[in-house]
């Protein structure tokens, strides 16, 4: 695009017309909701067809598109070209996040490109612009929209016809820097002044109040009829065009061609030698993305809200309600996980919902469950799907981790046991909380097991699955030593897993006798900082490998006296050569004492192997190397900031000091404190290298600037500067006045039912307690879970109000009422009354 600042009037260099066909054929162009009601499934998803089929975008089912309404001297009116008010920053970037759920490897989608934005002063065509550092596409472009009076969806539009950067999954570098096209004429490299995303947004948003100005571009000018070119082959003729308007006027100064009945044709694909596709393009994408150019269709579009996502084994449920202004009828809602769509209809009672909009009825509310679609984090988005006038709308969308994939697992002992082995572990498959079944296979022999028995070793993470998921499998065998491999056997997405494998050795002609192990604790050799315990351990009742437990300061550590040691082998025989331990333990003392036990692999008593104590050489030359540390945290509360972090001198195994400045007033402290960061980082030292300090802040923002004191030789460290912000929040005084909150969800499922929602006692920032009654019984749960939404939407309250409580019912059809409690003076509150059906 050519573009310059106001002066006389000067010819400019052809726009490049065949840019909007460039931009077609390196993107796959999808939108991906269906536009018509009656659109029974996700499958029949609204996208747009391309001239030819090239990697490049996220991909879904593709349309024809059709130019119904096409008018070329009027393609989209003023009022909608200067409308800044249909998007907010955070639905450009739902938007983006929806064209593109994920972006290829080695590359930086429109949803995640940032750059650094800079200053602008105000002048006749935009109010200025303050630069942002690391400021995201999606800011930049609603800013740079409030700023010039662009409507954020043209220069959304444009992005795409110029270089198909909304729906790109490989965009290169240059895409950014010439995004529109910008000061970039067909003859001559991009004007240096223009090159970079910040400033083809913001030059081209103020190029377009230029045009629409009419001052020093006039030869297009609205009110009057101008024959404008098909092709820059001016050999393919031109056509007589009544330009309508300033905003048709300057898309035709920015690209000035008109598309022939051929490119009409085409939809969005390529017409013939004499078609352009520019305007073109900007009308198809604009009217399948947004509706119509020629008035707002927002007050008939579909509007509703998006009360739960949450992942669930193999699922993900979701909840809301969604109404369609031009119908009391429930309407249709797709939901799309990782880019596959489901359609489910919002046609659930919700009495609020009801109560909020009266004459809209009652049965548009929503509860499912979707499958889940592999598992890696997904983003899942919702739609509501327009009826009538309007067009349809993206209600939010949320990251999540589903809760699929292939069986997880481990193994957690194999012991010799009668004819064979007894084998114990835990599995699961993310894709269901019934119990997975694993094969055990041993000298190439599998047996399956159910994993059903109750289990103390499954992780944290996995609680949403129970306990049951643990496996007690024997396996037969002969003596000797044995590979035995576990696999979890897969019955959802994914495959069968591999959870383990072990060798385990089975005696031969040993006999338990329940006698204590015999070893020897040999050496204890010191190092710097390191001591090394060695010696052997045998259990005579087996001759597999047993445990050796190391204590150092009464802290013990299990390891496995498995090393070879055939002198051991030789005076113990039929018993191995696999009873060997040689132990590298870390210390910041100067003396340490170390104590063995021999550990009993069966019935009987452990064996005290003795003690051993040695010094150890703590020293560190110092080497003049600077302190490294970091801030862990900043939190502030009222005028008083807690600061934490660690600090080490790498040349001394000491505390340190560290100042902590407060703008230009700084504060020294020892960072003597227990901190796992420096343990991590340097393991040798400690763990007493952490600071956790509370400074006073003044009211608004402060730099709060850490630094770490060298103790000898070299210089001191930045360990790092975060923002604090003081806030005071006035107390909460009880006026008597009654809970509010939201009866959000009620979700059946097999015997119980899940209720989620938040509660405030305007009265108090504290939790409240909440009852739930069924059929008229009622049982008190607290409404303490974050929601930092609700804490949003309410300042000063808490973020600790929401509830999500599964309650236990018999099968049936049951009526559940939440009740908000009043923890004062006051009275309680009825949030809401639903009915759900509970399963056997």
């Amino acid at each position: 695009m050519t573009g310059h600042a106001p002066g006389p009037a000067r010819a400019h260099a052809p726009r490049r017309w065949m840019i909007g066909m460039l931009a077609i054929a390196a993107v796959f162009v999808s939108v991906l909701v269906p536009s018509v009601a009656d659109a029974a499934s996700a499958s029949a998803a609204r996208t747009s067809v391309v001239a030819s089929t090239t990697a490049g975008a996220a991909t879904t089912a593709i349309r024809p598109a059709t130019l119904d309404g096409w008018n070329a001297g009027n393609i989209i009116s003023d009022a909608v070209f200067t409308d800044k008010s249909t998007m907010s920053a955070q639905q450009i970037q739902d938007f983006f996040n929806a064209k593109v759920p994920s972006c290829q490897s080695g590359y930086t989608c429109l949803k995640d490109f940032r750059v650094t934005s800079q200053n602008r002063p105000a002048d006749a065509y935009c109010s200025g612009y303050s630069g942002t550092a690391n400021e995201s596409a999606a800011s930049i472009i609603y800013r740079v929209s409030q700023s010039c009076n662009i409507n954020p969806r043209v220069l959304i539009v444009m992005l795409q016809k110029e270089q198909g950067l909304v729906t790109h999954t490989w965009p290169s570098g240059w895409r950014y820097d010439s995004a529109l096209g910008q000061g970039c004429p067909d003859d001559a490299p991009c004007d240096p002044s223009y090159v970079g995303f910040f400033q083809q947004i913001y030059g081209a948003a103020r190029q377009m109040q230029i045009y629409m100005e009419g001052r020093w571009f006039t030869w297009y000018q609205p009110g009057n009829t101008w024959n404008v070119l098909y092709n820059p082959n001016q050999g393919c003729g031109s056509g007589p065009v009544y330009i309508a308007n300033k905003a048709t006027a300057a898309l035709y100064y920015y690209t000035p061609y008109q598309p022939n009945a051929a490119a009409l044709r085409a939809g969005y694909g390529e017409g013939d030698s004499c078609s352009a596709y520019g305007n073109r393009n900007f009308y198809n994408y604009f009217t399948d993305w947004f509706g119509s150019t020629q008035s707002n269709p927002a007050a008939d579009n579909p509007f509703g809200n998006v009360e739960m996502v949450q992942a669930r084994p193999g699922e993900v449920a979701v909840s809301g309600w969604a109404i369609d202004p031009n119908t009391s009828s429930p309407i249709s809602v797709h939901v799309y996980v990782g880019g596959v769509g489901t359609a489910i209809a919002a046609d659930q009672t919700r009495w609020d919902v009801a109560g909020a909009y009266p004459g809209k009825g009652e049965k548009h509310g929503f509860s499912a469950r979707v499958p889940a679609q592999g598992p890696d984090a997904t983003e899942v988005c919702i739609y509501a799907i327009n009826s009538g006038p309007g067009t349809n709308v993206l209600l939010g969308c949320q990251k999540i981790v589903p809760m699929t994939g292939s069986p997880v697992g481990a193994i957690t002992s194999i012991k010799a046991a009668g004819d064979g082995f007894d084998v114990t572990g835990w599995a699961i498959d993310p894709d269901t909380t019934g119990p997975a079944t694993v094969h055990v296979y041993i000298a190439g022999v599998g047996r399956p097991f159910t994993a059903n028995a109750s289990s103390t070793s499954i992780p944290a993470g996995y609680q949403q699955y129970g306990a049951n998921h643990g496996f007690v499998a024997h396996v037969p065998s002969q003596p000797g030593t044995q590979s035995i491999c576990v696999y979890g056997i897969n019955i959802g997405p994914g495959a069968n897993s591999e959870l383990g494998c072990q060798q385990a050795t089975k005696p031969g002609g040993i006999e338990e006798k329940g006698r204590a192990p015999i070893g020897n604790f040999e050496t204890l050799v010191s190092g710097r900082g390191v001591v090394t315990a060695k010696g052997w351990a045998i259990d005579p009742d087996t001759a597999a490998p047993i445990q050796v437990h190391l204590y150092q300061g009464g802290v013990g550590r299990p390891f496995t006296a498995d090393k070879v040691r055939a002198d051991v082998g030789a005076a113990n025989p039929g018993y191995g050569d696999k009873h060997g331990f040689e132990e590298q333990l870390t210390t910041s003392d100067t003396t340490t004492t170390v104590c063995a036990y021999g550990i009993n692999a069966g019935p009987g008593g452990n064996t005290f192997f003795g003690c051993k104590t040695v010094d150890v050489d703590q020293s560190i030359p110092d080497q003049g190397r600077a302190p490294v540390g970091a801030i862990d945290a900043v939190d502030v509360t009222g005028t008083s900031a807690r600061v934490t972090g660690w600090a080490v001198d790498p040349d001394t195994r000491s505390p340190i000091n560290v100042h902590i400045y407060v703008g230009a007033v700084g504060q020294a402290f020892m960072a003597d404190k227990a901190n796992n960061g420096s343990l991590s980082a340097f393991p040798s030292y400690g763990s007493n290298h952490g600071f956790d300090q509370t400074v006073t802040i003044p009211s608004g923002t402060s730099t709060i600037c850490v630094y770490g004191i060298n103790t000898g030789a070299g210089g001191h460290s930045l360990l790092g500067c975060k923002q604090a912000t003081a806030s005071v929040t006035p107390p909460v005084v009880d006026r008597g006045r009654a809970p509010f909150g939201n009866y959000e969800a009620l979700i059946g499922g097999a015997g119980s039912a899940t209720v989620a929602g938040w509660a405030i006692d305007p009265d108090t920032t504290d939790p409240i307690a909440i009852h739930i009654y069924v059929d008229g019984v009622g049982t008190q749960y607290a409404a303490d879970v974050a929601r930092p939404d609700v804490a949003a939407a309410y300042p000063g309250t808490g973020s600790n109000h929401g509830f999500y409580q599964t309650v236990p019912m018999s099968p049936g059809t049951h009526g559940v009422c939440v009740y908000g409690i009043n923890n004062g003076a006051g009275g309680h509150t009825l949030l809401g009354c639903r009915t759900v059906t509970v399963t056997g």
